[in-house]
This record gives structure tokens, sequence and C-alpha cells, in this order.
């Protein structure tokens, strides 16, 4: 068992070193980006499914409530928690509409639109952001393996480059901190 553990580990490690060399420099647009759209006026909107639900959740969470600082909250809604809305589109459209809807509904040109697929893949968030494509929305993925279909669709593309879900999730709840972080630097120095 502690050898497994520590292969885990190593893995991690490796993931993260992957990470820091092939996307810090998209990190710091991705932070920026959103800097800009929250001094604009605009919000972030943000969906996943499974592991990645629960993060988009998380990354909400931090932008509303704090990351580190005190500071007023900021506008940003994970489109994974309404139960009530999830459901009465997924029966009346059907699963791949769930994200796309409350995108039509909820997005504005300037938005900033983040999509997390460990896959690269999820066709509800593909659809979701091809739309906010449409209505002038900033759009980004925080993908998995090769980045998938969605990776050829955002304005930027955070892919953790492996085929192991787990790290690709750690990788992302890492960035997502790591934005939150900057975020709050830039906006509340």
């Amino acid at each position: 068992m502690l050898e497994e553990i520590t292969n885990q580990l190593r893995t991690h490690r490796e993931v993260m070193e992957i990470v820091e060399r092939e996307l810090a420099p998209r990190v710091a647009v991705f932070a920026g980006m959103l800097i800009d759209a929250f001094r604009a006026g605009k919000k972030l909107l943000v969906m996943g499914n499974g592991g990645s639900a629960a993060d988009a959740q998380h990354f909400a969470a931090e932008i509303v409530g704090r990351f580190k600082m005190e500071r007023r909250g900021l506008p940003a809604i994970a489109l994974t928690t309404d139960t009530s809305i999830l459901t009465a589109i997924g029966n009346d459209y059907g699963f791949d509409a769930v994200f796309r809807r409350q995108v039509e509904a909820l997005a504005d040109e300037g938005d900033v639109v983040v999509g997390i697929s460990t896959s690269g893949s999820s066709k509800n968030v593909n659809l979701a952001l091809d739309l906010a494509n449409e209505r002038g929305c900033l759009t980004v993925g925080l993908l998995g393996r090769d980045g998938g279909t969605i990776k050829d669709l955002v304005d930027l593309e955070l892919t953790v480059p492996t085929l192991d879900t787990p790290r690709v999730q750690e990788g992302h709840i890492t960035l997502i901190h790591i934005v939150c972080d900057l975020v709050e630097k830039g906006l509340f120095p």
C-alpha cells in the first residue's frame, strides 16, 4: 500500500511539473481575462460534469465568496448547481442542452465562460461553449488528455496532458486556485 501511495504522489508531481512548464503563460492569460472582465462589469459562467461539476462549483464559490483575502464578492455562476433548471432542461430538451440553455439565458457579450472537461469532449460543455462564442463571450477550456473536441473551439485552452482522470482533476483544481489568487491580487492589491 505504501508503494502505491508513493507511486501516485510521484505521478502527481510529474503531471504538476508538466502543467508548470507548459501552462503557466496561459494561466496568466486566463487570470488577466477574468480581471479585465470583472473590471468591465462582466461575469464568470463555469460548467462541467461529475468531478468537473464539483470543480465548477468550487471555482464559482471562491470567486463569489473569497479565496484568501477579504474583499467584495465577484459575479460568478456555476451552471451545475440548480437541480430544477438541470432536470427541467434535461427532461424537456435532453442532457446535451443543460448548459447551452443556461448560456442562452445568462451569458452576455464579454462574459467569461469556462468549460471543464477531463476528456475534452463533453458534448453538453461543447455545445454551451459554441453558443458562448456566438454570443461574443470569452471562452476557456480546462481540459484533459489531448484537449479533445473542445480545445479548438475555445479562445484559451488549458489542457492537463494525461489520460489519468484523477491527475487531470488535480491539475484543474490547482489551476483554479492559482487563477483565484491572481484575480484577487490583481483586483484588490
